[in-house]
């Protein structure tokens, strides 16, 4: 049989040690989709960074479609060659500037929009975590 150990008649007796405040009132949480609705200062610094994030990658995206339609006169006046070129009976740059344009603008606004639509869930997933 085992035996518990007795406490000893001396020994000082334990004592639970609190805070006073346990049993005051916490003060209650903000959460961030309520500080972006009050429009307080924390608010302000969410939202500034959504509008900056979309602002940067509509930026790229206005700066890469003025490349490719900038670069495009500058390519045919570097290579003459491609001017004489012909596609389907049609001047390359015609073919060029009519046929392959514009679905390439198709396909960098869908991109853009899938983009656009990510940085908003990455910023909704931010606001619901805090």
């Amino acid at each position: 049989m085992s035996q518990v150990p007795r406490r000893r008649a001396d020994a000082p007796r334990r004592v639970t040690v609190t805070s006073p405040r346990t049993a005051a009132a916490r003060r209650p949480r903000y959460p961030a989709l309520r500080e972006i609705d009050e429009q307080t200062r924390l608010g302000e610094v969410y939202m500034h960074s959504l509008l900056r994030t979309q602002f940067r990658l509509a930026l790229f995206v206005c700066t890469v479609l003025a490349c490719v339609i900038g670069g495009l006169p500058l390519l045919f006046l570097l290579l003459p060659d491609l001017r004489e070129v012909h596609l389907l009976g049609v001047p390359l740059p015609w073919a060029v500037l009519g046929g392959l344009l514009y679905p390439a603008f198709v396909i960098g606004a869908w991109l853009y929009v899938r983009q656009a639509e990510r940085n908003e869930r990455h910023f909704a997933e931010l606001v619901e975590r805090r």
